[in-house]
């Protein structure tokens, strides 16, 4: 039997799979309308995804990692810097 958690963790990677595909389906069709329709429909599942994930957040199914410290992000700011100048 599965639990709340489990239940909500399965949804969330399911949306969190689906909005992978969504976007790659947008960037290769060249169909307007299809894109436009794709485009819909990736945003109707990230409105469905910030549910769930607020959902997980609010029972403490869901703990985001510690924010970074501003040192972090310079350094990731200079790793990237320095991969686009190459």
């Amino acid at each position: 039997m599965l639990d709340d958690k489990t239940m909500v963790s399965d949804a969330l990677t399911g949306v969190n799979g689906e909005l992978v595909r969504y976007g790659e389906m947008i960037t290769q069709t060249e169909n307007k309308k299809l894109k436009q329709c794709l485009k819909q429909i990736r945003n109707e599942s990230e409105m469905s995804q910030e549910k769930l994930y607020q959902v997980a957040r609010e029972k403490s199914y869901y703990v985001p990692a510690a924010k970074a410290s501003q040192q972090e992000i310079d350094h990731v700011k200079s790793v990237l810097s320095g991969l686009a100048m190459k």
